[in-house]
């Protein structure tokens, strides 16, 4: 499987856009998950983040917010006009990206999902995002991580 892509990374190769991929060993079990994959690719905790797959008002909608912090979903909900949100069972999220659970990308899915961008992410020259696999993360700029996703940014991590 390595050196294979993704949907991911080839909807950023076909789209041109800078990039690069960065294996790392974790289990994705591992208490602290988020924390021990930013330690393994030598990076800042708030430069990861993690994908979250949501059911705000019954439709299923994308988080991606640092692994420094949690979801909240009261700001979820009300980013997308929505009034209740709650996570997504993993079958349905699943079965709606294309990916299996800790491989979650917010790129290249195989449906176009609602997708919020916590706003912190616009901070950073770059962020590290999951390439589609476990054990892959891929790096971009955040502005092309909003473009690509279509996504709108908004705080939406709590502490």
């Amino acid at each position: 499987m390595a050196g294979r892509g993704t949907p991911a990374t080839a909807l950023l190769t076909k789209r041109k856009i800078v990039h690069s991929t960065h294996p790392y060993d974790v289990s994705p079990d591992a208490p602290n998950y988020g924390a021990l994959v930013a330690a393994a690719l030598g990076v800042p905790p708030e430069r990861v983040f993690k994908t979250l797959v949501s059911d705000v008002d019954g439709e299923l909608t994308v988080a991606v917010v640092p692994v420094t912090g949690e979801l909240d979903l009261k700001a979820l909900a009300a980013a997308v006009g929505g009034k209740r949100a709650m996570l997504a069972d993993r079958i349905a999220a699943e079965r709606a990206t294309g990916y299996v659970r800790g491989g979650i990308s917010p790129l290249g899915q195989r449906r176009a999902l609602p997708t919020v961008v916590d706003a912190s992410a616009l901070a950073h020259p770059t962020v590290y995002v999951s390439a589609g696999r476990r054990g892959l993360q891929v790096q971009l700029a955040p502005a092309d991580l909003v473009a690509l996703t279509g996504a709108v940014t908004a705080p939406v991590a709590g502490r």
